[in-house]
């Protein structure tokens, strides 16, 4: 019996969790189609352990493996994060209320969103305070 899992054990889910694995889905999103080689300058690992990692995508589903002449060429397959995404779903409620609830402790901090972008509603915090503890000597 072989050490290797069965191709049916091997779910989304396992191949994600690693990330390496998740490193390479990124550049096969970004760049396409790329040859092994090509992939294994991205890594600091030797040639077997990359191929191991593509072996786990494969199996899988998330990456397509095609021979052109003596190259290995790897594409990337994102329908199998359909699951991913499909499982993620109910806990989105999750995280937004908990950034309305971030939000509204915000608002009532006074703390306003910055023109500039972010970062600026941290100083203006900043200067209030400085402002607030200056008035305060002032007072004493």
């Amino acid at each position: 019996m072989s050490g290797r899992p069965a191709v049916a054990e091997i779910d989304v889910f396992t191949a994600v969790a690693n990330p390496t694995r998740r490193q390479l889905l990124g550049l096969l999103l970004d760049r396409g189609e790329r040859p092994v080689q090509e992939l294994a300058e991205h890594f600091d690992m030797r040639r077997p352990s990359l191929s191991e990692h593509l072996r786990v995508l494969r199996d899988a589903g998330l990456v397509v493996e095609r021979r052109s002449g003596r190259q290995r060429l790897y594409s990337l397959r994102p329908e199998p994060l359909r699951d991913v995404a499909e499982w993620l779903t109910p806990y989105e409620r999750f995280w937004r209320q908990k950034l309305t609830g971030l939000r509204d402790l915000l608002d009532a901090m006074g703390v306003e969103e910055g023109a500039d972008g972010p970062g600026q509603a941290g100083a203006t915090t900043t200067e209030q305070s400085r402002a607030s503890g200056e008035q305060e000597g002032k007072r004493r």
